[in-house]
């Protein structure tokens, strides 16, 4: 058909061009006569950059103490999560985390030799503690969750996370062991309507922030991240000093010594977040006014909707398709009977892709659709 008439929401893949900011700054530092910019480094990073995800972590955090011997720069929030996986998990051990969830997670946890196990969020997808307590055991190494989340934009309340950290301290008393909270942030600074991210560290001290600059600075390719532990995380400084062992024996190494020095400079900017929520907008208001159920995202760029079928696959991979429109079935994010819409994409494709949503939509019959 041509490009520019199917409309692709199958990808988070960021639509923006980084900030100016960015531009400036990398060209700054690429000019500049200093020696050595393309050398080995300490395979945690640079002392400059650790120090800058540290400063900007505590003004967000409010958490004391947290220095630049907390931090490890690394390439991207998928090569922190493997580095932080490697590093704690003995083999059998469990991770738990939330479905809908990020597909990769499992092949994070396996990688390594943990087990993964899958507790449903609530209908409106925040997070079930019941369910979680009753499937946290002796095996539980770590919990893992991401806010705001893919693929449901959900935020997880400061009550929420408040309970959250109560609960995991219980079970650590319970069982005598050490749980780690790890929480994956990417898209901590896409958040819409005037509403507030509560934070990791504040609620639980065995906790690991897993950050990446992918989104916030439309960064995706260039693979930059970093992880803070946090300051009075049990054996700390033996978890950090795992870490930096696991980021070189992974084969990451270190994080790359341009964007860590560029992104170092840069910690607080992003993009024009007003522009992601202007699209959510209109993609949720037009997908509603058809007809489609979906809880408007808190932040990230993903839109959740109901299956207006229960075969979600079936509606995504044969109905939408003939539609021209491209997305992801919500099986593949553990959840069924919803479908994946990543509208980090041009202004084109929303209004291309309405039509197509509506003929579907109309097309059903009436004792094929569900209630919506």
């Amino acid at each position: 058909f041509g490009e520019q008439a199917v409309f692709d929401f199958s990808l988070g893949n960021p639509v923006m061009e980084p900030p100016d900011q960015f531009k400036y700054e990398l060209i700054k530092y690429v000019n500049s006569a200093e020696a050595g910019k393309h050398r080995y480094m300490h395979n945690a990073g640079f002392l400059e950059s650790r120090q800058a995800v540290a400063d900007r972590l505590t003004k967000l955090e409010g958490v004391k103490n947290l220095t630049a011997e907390h931090v490890i720069m690394t390439c991207g929030a998928g090569g922190g999560l493997n580095v932080t996986l490697k590093s704690i998990l003995n083999r059998g051990e469990n991770v738990i985390f939330f479905a809908p969830y990020f597909v990769e997670y499992l092949f994070y946890v396996t990688n390594h030799g943990g087990k993964c196990k899958v507790v449903q969020t609530r209908p409106d997808f925040d997070l079930d503690l019941d369910r979680l307590e009753k499937a946290i055991n002796k095996k539980t190494r770590a919990i893992l969750y991401n806010s705001p989340n893919n693929p449901t934009g959900k935020i997880y309340s400061e009550k929420t996370m408040r309970d959250l950290g109560r609960l995991l301290r219980a079970k650590q008393k319970e069982f005598s062991t050490t749980i780690y909270l790890i929480s994956d942030e990417p898209y901590r600074e896409l958040i819409y309507d005037r509403q507030s991210y509560p934070g990791t560290f504040p609620f639980y001290a065995n906790s690991i922030v897993v950050g990446s600059h992918s989104k916030d600075l439309s960064l995706a390719g260039e693979r930059i991240g970093s992880i803070a532990v946090h300051p009075r995380a049990k054996d700390a400084a033996q978890l950090i000093g795992a870490m930096t062992f696991c980021n070189r024996t992974l084969g990451f190494v270190n994080a790359p010594a341009i964007m860590q020095r560029v992104v170092s400079r840069l910690q607080g900017v992003k993009i024009d977040v007003a522009q992601y929520e202007r699209k959510r907008n209109r993609l949720c208001d037009g997908l509603q006014a058809i007809g489609y159920h979906l809880d408007r995202p808190d932040g990230a760029f993903y839109a959740f909707p109901r299956s207006p079928i229960p075969d979600d696959t079936t509606f995504v991979k044969k109905l939408a398709a003939d539609a021209r429109v491209l997305a992801v079935p919500g099986t593949g994010f553990g959840r069924k009977g919803h479908f994946r819409l990543a509208y980090c994409v041009d202004d084109a494709t929303i209004e291309g892709a309405l039509p197509g949503f509506e003929k579907v939509f109309r097309d059903l019959k009436p004792t094929a659709r569900r209630r919506a």
